[in-house]
């Protein structure tokens, strides 16, 4: 589900995410008082969520970013553990107050609803022909991962239609358009793969995947070069 939320913020710069057991809810700043809202969900849900009036529909948004029922008491536990472990051998991550913004209300009628697919052209040219963004590959909207791809098909088209023209060849013409191809599926495949795999440990609530996942992530923020090698590498 898409739509536009109105929200309370001094400042609205800051993109948020949570991750449920139906799926993840991402807010995303569009200037100062609105934001993005892409909620992911199964259909059952996305048609109870449409038939609810705008104000229903606010309330269930708030209760999904505030409710703490999921939450598995093990994992709880375990993060307890990792923290005291961190802060007795090593320096724990700069502590920033992690809650859901205010919500205010729901642009009207800007509530929508499309299926996902995972999806990906086994062939991305023919001659004359290149397909770039969705139209050569579709993956779960996690952080933004899909625009990027996108811009990053641009920037490898671009090199392959200037090393074109730089050796005089006709513009479109296969051989240089495959070089695009190669480059920008050695980009692609791997990142549709660890989205997927990040939206199949999110969809489950087995509580050994869940302690996994959760003290994963944890170790990753405490871990500050790791992070930046990877908020380096999702930012393309």
């Amino acid at each position: 589900m898409v739509s536009y939320i109105f929200l309370q913020a001094q400042d609205n710069s800051v993109a948020w995410q949570r991750f449920t057991s139906l799926g993840p809810i991402a807010l995303l700043p569009l200037d100062e008082k609105r934001s993005s809202l892409v909620w992911s969900t199964n259909t059952e849900d996305a048609t109870r969520l449409l038939a609810l009036s705008d104000e229903e529909f606010l309330d269930a948004l708030n209760q999904a970013l505030w409710e703490e029922q999921d939450k598995k008491q093990l994992a709880g536990r375990a993060l307890e553990y990792l923290d005291r472990f961190i802060g007795k051998f090593g320096q724990r991550p700069a502590n920033f107050q992690q809650i859901p913004p205010t919500l205010t209300a729901v642009d009207k009628g800007s509530r929508a609803a499309f299926p996902l697919a995972l999806g990906h052209a086994t062939r991305y040219v023919v001659p004359h022909v290149a397909l770039i963004g969705d139209a050569a590959h579709r993956i779960h909207p996690l952080a933004g991962l899909g625009v990027n791809l996108g811009f990053e098909d641009v920037t490898a088209l671009r090199a392959a239609l200037r090393k074109t023209v730089a050796c005089g060849a006709e513009v479109g013409s296969l051989p240089h358009l495959l070089q695009y191809e190669t480059q920008a599926q050695r980009t692609v495949v791997p990142v549709m793969a660890a989205v997927d795999s990040l939206h199949r440990l999110y969809s489950t609530q087995w509580t050994p995947a869940v302690v996994l996942r959760s003290l994963g992530l944890n170790l990753v923020n405490a871990c500050e070069p790791l992070k930046g090698r990877i908020m380096q590498h999702a930012s393309l």
